[in-house]
């Protein structure tokens, strides 16, 4: 009698212990308390470094939540990614968490995902007119300050620069170039080229710097918009033998953006706390889920209406902080960033 009220006991408190229903959802006790929410996660692409950390943290954070996450990639087509992320509608998912391929034109789909029930979350780039449950990113026009910041204080007056922006269907480019803007409106330093890499391919980086070039034998400084643009840069810079000479700024930390920051060919980089950023969202999507208050007060718009906004700080990191921010922050490791520098 007593093995048969045991079980009994057991039964019940697995069943109390099971889905999201009256269940106070945080990092401390939610792992117990999830029924499998479906996370539908669709990636632009994975050429950019970062986004294979982004994609591991997420999945690892859900899968400690308790939840599953279904992984797409749409190889930087637009097309592609509306048709993965009706596979995750058919696929009834709990929430869809969507790093835009175009910040306009999946919004359809997104709207369609959120009438079907479906928590919606765009991660890191903001989807236009969709209405998402969430948008949760770095600050982007921080971002683009930091960098407009490191040109001015270290390049002399009336210095020439380039400026290099990522996709222009890509929200956050319009969002950095403002914060850019901002600040180089109020110095003497000339734009003597601009341009957008399109799918943020990083060959338009190096058109960019030789086609500036031909402009003017003076270039002074180099603004791209990630680390993969960076790259490409300090390539064309080092054809021309100006590496190290120009002031050249990036996003991301990379690995090898970290390596150019020690050996003396870039000068800064932005760390986003991709960390952070991923697993916030992942808490956050199963809170959503679980209809649990994020206690999110910022909001952005969206192009139709104010949407919530959960914003992480950018922290802009040169040759004497990256030490402390992204080797002691456990970003990157000490042995890899300073791989090529001889002890």
């Amino acid at each position: 009698m007593k093995k048969i009220w045991f079980i009994m006991v057991f039964l019940f408190t697995v069943l109390t212990f099971t889905g999201c229903e009256d269940k106070q959802v945080d990092s401390k006790d939610t792992k117990a308390s999830l029924d499998k929410i479906q996370i539908g996660l669709s990636f632009d692409s994975f050429v950019i470094e970062r986004w294979q950390r982004d994609r591991d943290i997420f999945v690892s954070t859900a899968q400690n939540f308790g939840a599953e996450v279904n992984v797409q990639n749409a190889n930087g087509d637009v097309k592609e990614q509306i048709s993965q992320i009706e596979y995750l509608i058919d696929k009834k998912m709990d929430a869809i968490v969507v790093i835009a391929t175009d910040s306009d034109a999946i919004s359809s789909v997104l709207k369609k995902a959120k009438e079907a029930g479906i928590v919606t979350i765009a991660y890191d780039r903001l989807v236009k007119n969709a209405d998402v449950d969430l948008y949760i990113s770095i600050d982007s026009e921080d971002v683009g300050r930091l960098m407009a910041e490191t040109l001015v204080e270290q390049l002399p007056d009336g210095g020439n620069i380039v400026t290099v922006y990522g996709s222009p269907v890509d929200h956050n480019v319009s969002l950095m170039e403002q914060g850019v803007t901002e600040v180089l409106s109020g110095s003497n330093l000339n734009v003597i080229y601009s341009t957008y890499a399109e799918g943020w391919l990083a060959e338009e980086a190096f058109h960019a710097v030789n086609e500036a070039l031909k402009m003017s034998e003076e270039i002074d400084g180099v603004l791209c918009g990630n680390d993969d643009l960076a790259s490409q840069a300090v390539r064309a810079l080092s054809e021309n033998r100006l590496a190290g000479k120009v002031v050249l700024t990036g996003q991301d930390a990379d690995l090898a953006a970290c390596q150019r920051i020690v050996e003396g060919t870039q000068t800064m980089t932005v760390y986003k706390q991709v960390n952070k950023l991923a697993q916030t969202a992942a808490e956050y999507a199963v809170k959503l889920v679980c209809k649990e208050d994020i206690d999110i007060k910022e909001t952005i718009f969206d192009g139709s209406q104010e949407v919530p906004y959960a914003k992480l700080e950018a922290i802009a990191v040169t040759k004497d902080n990256i030490d402390e921010v992204i080797i002691e922050g456990g970003f990157q490791r000490r042995e890899e960033v300073y791989l090529n520098i001889s002890p």
